[in-house]
């Protein structure tokens, strides 16, 4: 692979910016020209990319749902199950909110004496 010096990934880079339309040149003013990197390396597909634990999502919501083969969930369940782990994966702070509350909720309860959430 070809290596360029600073003063052509500049000039590739302004080029590149020259071309766009008013939009998109708009989008990356507003988050920085200078932190803007057109030649960035896309992310890894989300089936291939893995957490800490060095699973896929599919893997842990697998694993997980494995967990409750004795109770019936529901399709909505599933979806959740899929949805926070996603977000969790990607880092999505919303959903980080959601899983620290559920797991202070969850000692709340069983340190209050409650089995369950109903």
């Amino acid at each position: 692979m070809e290596k360029f010096n600073d003063t052509e990934i500049e000039a590739k880079k302004k080029a590149i910016f020259d071309m766009m339309g008013k939009r998109g040149q708009k989008n990356i003013l507003k988050m920085g020209y200078e932190v803007w990197n057109p030649f960035e390396e896309p992310k890894d597909p989300l089936d291939i990319r893995k957490d800490i634990t060095k699973r896929t999502i599919q893997d842990l919501v697998h694993e997980f749902l494995q967990t409750r083969r004795e109770e019936k969930t529901s399709v909505s369940f599933g979806e959740g199950v899929v949805e926070i782990a996603m977000a969790l994966m990607n880092g999505n702070d919303k959903y980080r909110g959601m899983f620290e509350f559920s797991i202070w909720y969850s000692d709340l309860l069983k340190k209050e004496g409650h089995d369950n959430l109903s």
